[in-house]
């Protein structure tokens, strides 16, 4: 690290460090309290304790505990021995409204995965793992409706900094919820998109691209694209927080699969977070390629210098890149003509 670097960070003191090492304590009460549905059962005005409780179906005691540490990290507000949502609670935190931060269940479900970071490291995988397709229904619903929150605003800005000049095909591989193919289909009136994904993933992308009055002009299909195919003649293959799911080798397959996916003059795009070569920059590259050790196989983050390889493995070339916004970066290989 460069002295520049160092300048421009606080002096880790122990008092910091203590602060790290319990930061934990904050996240479990926000996500055990989500996954009670406290902030839900708040929404209809002030109750004591033992109201809670006995909506939810907890222990008395232990309820007003964990109400009275919600109050201490300005979640909720007691008056009166009666406990009511906060202004940001009522927001962002009670299901069904506008604002609610629908990411946080997906988060809590990182809980269990990220507690099994020491045993990770050891075997040098995550101990647990489990396909999705063995996850649940729940889990799926959670992990999908985290993905279109994150991406609600990041898909406009990605489908900005797309060149979709001629690209009348698009397959959005592991679409998820459709999202960046909905931005990509109203950022160009000749463009229809595909979005490929699991079966169990598919009827949730078709409610949101119903939702968007859009299905005239975005289709599905179900598959694995580690086993399957991507079929041909697109215009695009857009592989957005794909690869870090995936270890080298299987990466190198992929990109040579969406390349034979092409139609001659074709795009791939990958949009991921990109880390430097040294791998400890950007911080939050560093903290997810733990996050991929604990809930992968064999995930990571890469470097543009990895990616470049894989694209030009699979006979792209004029291989450029951009920085977005909000972290990641997006590379694009091209198909000859």
């Amino acid at each position: 690290m460069s002295s520049s670097n160092k300048a421009t960070r606080p002096a880790l003191t122990p008092e910091r460090i203590m602060e790290m090492a319990r930061g934990f304590q904050a996240s479990r009460v926000l996500f055990s309290a989500c996954q009670l549905g406290v902030f839900n059962a708040l929404e209809s005005g002030p109750k004591t304790s033992e109201a809670v409780a006995e909506t939810l179906g907890t222990d008395p005691r232990a309820t007003n505990r964990l109400l009275n540490a919600l109050c201490a990290l300005q979640l909720v507000e007691k008056h009166d021995e009666r406990f009511c949502n906060s202004a940001a609670a009522a927001r962002h935190l009670v299901k069904g409204t506008p604002g609610y931060l629908g990411g946080l269940g997906h988060l809590g479900n990182l809980w269990d995965t990220w507690s099994t970071l020491t045993e990770a490291v050891r075997q040098g995988t995550a101990p647990n793992w489990r396909p999705m397709t063995e996850r649940g229904p729940q889990w799926t619903e959670d992990f999908i409706t985290a993905m279109e929150t994150f991406s609600a605003e990041r898909a406009l800005e990605v489908a900005g900094l797309l060149d979709l000049s001629g690209v009348r095909r698009i397959l959005d591989v592991g679409g998820g919820s459709g999202i960046y193919s909905i931005a990509f289909v109203q950022a160009g009136a000749q463009v229809h998109a595909t979005v490929f994904d699991l079966p169990s993933v598919v009827p949730l992308t078709q409610q949101y691209i119903e939702k968007a009055k859009l299905s005239d002009r975005i289709d599905t299909a179900a598959g694995d694209y580690t086993t399957a195919e991507l079929g041909e003649g697109f215009d695009l293959v857009y592989l957005s927080s794909i690869i870090h799911i995936q270890s080298f080798e299987e990466n190198q397959e992929l990109i040579a699969k969406a390349a034979r996916a092409l139609a001659p003059g074709g795009q791939v795009v990958v949009v991921d977070f990109i880390m430097e070569e040294d791998r400890s920059r950007p911080p939050w590259g560093a903290l997810f390629a733990l996050n991929m050790l604990v809930g992968t196989r064999s995930g990571d983050t890469y470097t543009e210098g990895e990616v470049r390889r894989w694209m030009q493995r699979a006979g792209l070339s004029n291989v450029t890149r951009k920085d977005t916004s909000f972290g990641t970066t997006m590379i694009v290989g091209r198909k000859d003509q």
